[in-house]
């Protein structure tokens, strides 16, 4: 077959390298002049920053993309683990640090912290978790998901639903198994990962922190970029042509079917099928025009959906204190963690005391220079936009990045003293720099029970149209992009020959 990919995000890439390995003829086209998406690593300076992933789990769906297009990505790269994990900081004074692969080692931290009852309120919301990860992992994340009622052949479905209960958000579930409130801010994160609000956001999140635990926290030296890098060069060495600088106008369509694209040049390329990595609100409202009758329900989902957040970041290049260093991830919970959620999806405004992530990799691949490191520090954010708010104001950018430093400091962390340089990157940037409808990270969020039946589906009503991405089933971050690669390419092998594609 002849296909085309639109965009060259992780998940672009690699349905287009699974693809060509199985023999097809395959041409990726990208607006862009870099691959990668929102995974990137900067060089600022002489340090370098991950802008987009800032750690890699379940590792093993990208160690099984290399090994099936003809490569072992440990020999590729080096895979370090990210010990702790993370570094809670809480706005009493108290701190816990969370061990990578280690849940005894995270228990004992918790009882440290604060206490027999909170170590054992967390070992019993994981294996509850765990539950959740086995009876959801197969449905959800591993397959296409076509409607609710393909889960009704399932033989399990009521003791299923029963351990998922969807009809909880992550909150209800918080409340239900966590008195301590120091553990419910760690759990409300994990909606956060999907860009959702916990009070709405499904109880099935919390598996996300059983999977950080179970298959670990990591880091690839040099920087999570590397791994685009690597993916690029995978999928061109067995056979993906490559156009960057190449903006994509339409998907072309005829008698219901997706036949190609036209290119902002005017240029028209025919294919037999069409891949749309790309935000699903850009695939069906701007790619796809005209009033459609077979994606009438898509648009209908997407104008529904919640925009997911979005993230205001600063990129901070540091002097090192060697005395002092941050631990690879490092939150600084607020008092407040529902004011944050309040601003963000209900005001639409920027929050005066958000959460605060700072990622200090501490890698020395990752600065020409061994007197200065990178903070890549992050807070949520609402969407830039009409619906939104207006990130375009230089000024307050830079009035509220030196808010969120003097937070920092007020923290116990010494941030002005030695800092050499500072980029402020909003969510207008984002937007401008990988096409990201107000530079919301994940697209559409999870909030709602129906929240993933709303995503887009990997194969589009439209024959012969697939999409693929964060913003498509299963949805956004490193591993379920891969997986999202891996059903598109499936589902186009089946779709030729009623078999799923088998890599030479």
């Amino acid at each position: 077959m002849k296909i085309v990919v639109i965009g060259a995000g992780m998940g672009g890439m690699m349905s287009a390298a699974r693809l060509a390995k199985a023999g097809h003829e395959v041409s990726l086209y990208e607006a862009s002049d870099r691959v990668g998406g929102k995974l990137h690593t900067e060089w600022i300076g002489k340090v370098a920053f991950d802008t987009g992933p800032s750690l890699l789990t379940l590792p093993a769906v990208y160690k099984d993309f290399f090994a099936r297009t003809g490569k072992h990505l440990g020999l590729l790269c080096e895979i370090e683990t990210v010990d702790p994990s993370f570094d809670y900081r809480f706005a009493d004074g108290t701190y816990v640090n969370f061990a990578n692969l280690s849940r005894h080692h995270t228990l004992n931290n918790l009882r440290a912290a604060y206490g027999e009852s909170v170590s054992r309120q967390w070992d019993q919301l994981m294996r509850r978790a765990e539950k959740m990860w086995d009876v959801s992992r197969e449905p959800f994340i591993e397959n296409e998901l076509r409607s609710p009622l393909s889960l009704l052949k399932r033989f399990s479905l009521i003791r299923d639903l029963k351990i998922i209960a969807p009809w909880k958000t992550l909150r209800d579930f918080a409340t239900e198994e966590l008195a301590d409130e120091h553990l419910r801010y760690i759990l409300d994160r994990y909606a956060t990962y999907s860009g959702s609000d916990p009070r709405k956001a499904p109880a099935v999140l919390s598996t996300i922190a059983y999977v950080e635990e179970s298959f670990g926290a990591w880091h690839i030296k040099g920087g999570l970029g590397t791994l685009a890098t690597l993916v690029h060069e995978r999928a061109e060495k067995v056979g993906v042509t490559f156009h960057l600088s190449s903006a994509v106008a339409s998907i072309n369509l005829k008698r219901g079917k997706a036949t190609g694209i036209t290119l902002e040049n005017g240029e028209v390329i025919n294919a037999d099928a069409v891949i749309a990595n790309a935000d699903a609100s850009l695939i069906y409202n701007k790619l796809i025009t005209g009033k459609i009758r077979k994606i009438k329900k898509v648009r209908k989902n997407l104008e529904k959906a919640d925009a997911s957040l979005a993230g205001f970041s600063l990129l901070l290049g540091m002097r090192k204190d060697d005395l002092a260093p941050l631990n690879h991830h490092t939150v600084l919970f607020p008092k407040d963690y529902d004011a944050e959620f309040d601003a963000i999806f209900t005001h639409k405004q920027p929050v005066t005391e958000p959460t605060i992530y700072i990622c200090a990799p501490g890698d020395e691949a990752m600065s020409k220079d061994e007197l200065l490191e990178g903070w890549f520090v992050l807070v949520n954010a609402p969407a830039h936009g009409a619906h939104g708010f207006d990130w375009n104001n230089a000024e307050f950018a830079r009035t509220y990045a030196n808010s969120i430093i003097d937070q920092i400091e007020a923290r116990g962390i010494a941030v002005r003293s030695r800092l050499e340089s500072m980029t402020i990157r909003t969510p207008a940037d984002l937007e401008n720099a990988v096409r990201a409808p107000g530079g919301s990270i994940y697209g559409t969020s999870s909030n709602g029970p129906r929240a993933a039946f709303m995503r887009a589906k990997n194969r589009s009503p439209i024959k012969s149209l697939y999409c693929v991405g964060g913003s498509a089933h299963p949805g956004g971050g490193l591993p379920l992009v891969g997986l999202s690669a891996e059903m598109v390419a499936n589902a186009i092998g089946s779709a030729q020959n009623g078999q799923p594609l088998k890599s030479h």
